[in-house]
Order: C-alpha cells, then structure tokens, then sequence
C-alpha cells in the first residue's frame, strides 16, 4: 500500500465541481499499486486523477499547508443562470441594400461622382424618359434595360466627349463608358511613364484597337481625350459597318480607319499591312468559352442585382451582344494567349500590345504565354469602376533602349 496526497491546484472545470473536495480540504487516497511494464498502455494515474479535477504533488509525505492554495471559487458555488433565450424576430420585408461607396476611377477619368442627370438630360433629352429614382432617393437609369442603356451611353458620349451622332444595332455590346474611359487613361500613363512623364498627344500616336465592336467606344474616347490616332478591327461585318456610320456622322474618318478581320482563326495575323507602325494595341477579349456560360454568367449578375433590391424585375439576359463579342472557343484564356504568340511576330510594328483581362484566375496562363514568346518587360495594372474590379496586361518586346529609340524618331517630330 502506498499513500498518495492529493489537492486540486484550482478548482476543477465546471463539470467536475460536484466531485472534487474543496480547497482546504486535503484528499487522502490510499491505494494498492501495483507495477505493470511499461507496454501497458492503459491511462497513467495522472489521466485518472486529472478527470476528477485533481493532481497529485507527492508520493510518501503531506505536503505544507502552505503549498495548498486558496480557492477563489468556492466548489459547491451554484452556477450563473443562464439568460433567458431571446425570440427570433419577425420577418421583415427584403429591403435595398445601399451599395459600398465607389472605387476610385483614374484621376483623368471625367465620370467622378453622381451623374449629374439634368446635365445629360439637356444634352439628350431623349434621357429624361429613362430616369428613375432607385431604391436608393437617388437618380439613375434601369440598368437592365437595353433601350436606356444604349440611351444613356449616348447621352455621356454627347456631353463628355463631343460625340453627336452614335447608336448601335440591337442585340450588340453597349459597354460601360466610365470604364472603357479608364483603359484608355491608364495606357496613356504607360506611354507617359517613357516620356519624362508627359501624354505624348497627337497624331504621332496611332493604336489599334483590336474587336472594336459596333459602338467603336475605344477609339472615340482615345481621339476625344489625347487627339490619337485609330485603327480599329473587327471579324464581324455588321459592327464593322454601325461603327463605320459612327465615325462618318461624326467627321471622323481622318482619325479613325476601320479594317475587318477576314480570317477569324487569326487575331493580328493578315490584319496590318507593310509600313504600319502602332504606339498601343488594346483589346476587350470576348471573356466566356460558350453562349451557356455568358448566359449563366449574366444570370448570376442579375440575381446580385435582385439581392440589392427585391423589387426590381430582371430580364432574361443582361447584355447586348453578338457572339463574337462575348465568346470564342477556349474563352478569354485562350484568346489572350493566343493574341501574344501572334504578337511576337510584330514585335518591332507595335511598341507597347496590351489587353483587358477579367478573370484573375487567367493570370498565370498569361504569364506562361508571355514567357514563352519571349517578352522583355510586361505590366498588370490594377483598375477599379464603381463595384468592379478589372486589370489590364500590357508587354513589349522592345529593350529599354529600343523604347527611347522609338519615342525619339516617333514623337519629336
């Protein structure tokens, strides 16, 4: 027999109050040991003892007094009563969710702020019957809407850019100008960051603007904004021609050049012709792998949208748009990488190629296809309109000093 004497060094968890002594008690347990070897693997007798809130300090002696410590919660102290549990509340109506303030545009961006629809409205007063106030107190226009829509675009473009004359067919792309307008700012940036910091402006900057699309909104933007130059390509002859309408309603046509696409198995292949010379290219790629994707991808937007504000009814689909505008075979990924194979073969035609990308998760596929063609310097540069956030990749293959050879021939004229 042997003695073991035991306190418990504080008081035990709650569930074991009712079976640990208290504080200044001192629990003597006299028991048989009885030696087992060491390949017993039942619990040791700290385990035991530790179940029932206690440790053992000795073996063979009474410990001091003074090494009992005082409890501060005596054992058989009744438990706090738990509040009484609270009702659910009622279920109240959905109501519009109040949209996080907006990510800040370029600085050069005209489209700060709240539209200012009085404006726009003595611009285009074909506007005025699309205005509604949002769930919000607010002016706006239903976004889900076409006809308002391609109404307003055309009533910013009035007011902001000069542009008098400018409609799309039905069913094809309407973009958001704001951002379409960031895009345009932030290349201008990157051709600044080789000239001392300055825009260069003018006619000595010429870009290609690759699947314009029927609202030709890039090249309008570029040559209102910095007086560039354009030349923009399409695989669709429908587009080719509501741009072409657009450019020549507006006197256009010096600034502005259009080419269609023959082969749409090529991007930049067979397009430019002998002698040509582009300071930017710039793509808005067609993002989904099929027409089932683009329309799942617009039903998703809509069902946010329902979120914000239940009371809005949505339209089947979101977008104006042909296919071509909205989707290849291999979706965005494969068209982009495939843009940048093409371009190594232009690489002293084209000063700076770039493309918007909107999926991140493209990202590294597009950084093994620029590794592959043999890019000396590449950019992703980051862009935030309203709620959503973009980037654009930009890639040469000129050295450092092959850039500053081209901007002395070409913009010191």
């Amino acid at each position: 027999m042997a003695s073991l004497f035991l306190y418990p060094p504080q008081p035990p968890c709650r569930s074991c109050r009712r079976l640990g002594p208290r504080s200044d008690d001192l629990l003597i347990l006299s028991f048989k040991i009885n030696i087992k070897r060491s390949s017993d693997r039942g619990p040791s007798l700290r385990q035991l003892l530790h179940g029932f809130g206690v440790d053992f300090i000795n073996v063979g002696q009474y410990p001091p007094l003074s090494a009992i410590p005082e409890s501060t919660t005596p054992m058989n102290a009744p438990r706090t009563p738990r509040p009484p549990r609270k009702k659910p509340d009622s279920a109240t109506p959905a109501k519009a969710v109040e949209p996080r303030e907006k990510a800040s545009l370029h600085p050069r961006n005209r489209h700060q702020g709240r539209y200012d629809f009085p404006a726009l409205i003595k611009t285009t007063p074909e506007l005025a019957k699309f205005v509604i106030i949002n769930p919000y107190g607010k002016e706006s226009i239903d976004f889900a809407s076409p006809d308002a829509v391609r109404v307003f675009n055309r009533a910013l473009l009035k007011s902001f850019y000069g542009i008098q004359h400018w409609d799309i067919p039905a069913d094809y792309l309407c973009p958001p100008v704001p951002g379409r307008a960031d895009y345009v700012h932030f290349l201008a940036d990157l051709l600044a960051s080789m000239n001392d910091g300055k825009v260069p402006r003018g006619a000595i900057i010429n870009v290609l603007d690759i699947g314009m699309g029927a609202n030709c909104v890039y090249p309008l933007i570029g040559n209102s904004e910095y007086r560039w130059h354009f030349l923009g390509s399409e695989v669709d002859p429908t587009a080719v021609a509501a741009a072409k309408a657009i450019v020549q309603s507006n006197d256009l046509n010096k600034v502005i050049q259009l080419r269609l696409q023959e082969n749409r198995k090529h991007i930049l292949i067979g397009l430019l012709e002998p002698g040509e010379r582009f300071d930017l290219t710039m793509c808005n790629p067609p993002f989904h792998a099929s027409m089932d994707e683009a329309t799942k991808g617009s039903e998703r937007k809509w069902r946010a949208l329902g979120r914000a504000d239940p009371t809005r009814k949505l339209p089947v689909l979101n977008f104006g748009g042909q296919s071509a505008e909205l989707w290849c075979e291999g979706g965005e990924a494969r068209f982009v990488t495939q843009l940048i194979a093409e371009s190594a073969n232009f690489q002293h035609k084209v000063l700076w190629f770039s493309t918007l990308v909107s999926k991140a998760s493209n990202l590294p596929a597009i950084e093994t296809a620029l590794k592959k063609a043999g890019v000396l310097e590449s950019q992703v540069v980051e862009m935030s309109q309203g709620q959503k956030q973009s980037r654009f990749v930009a890639w040469t293959f000129q050295t450092k000093s092959e850039q500053q050879i081209w901007r002395r021939e070409r913009w010191t004229r």
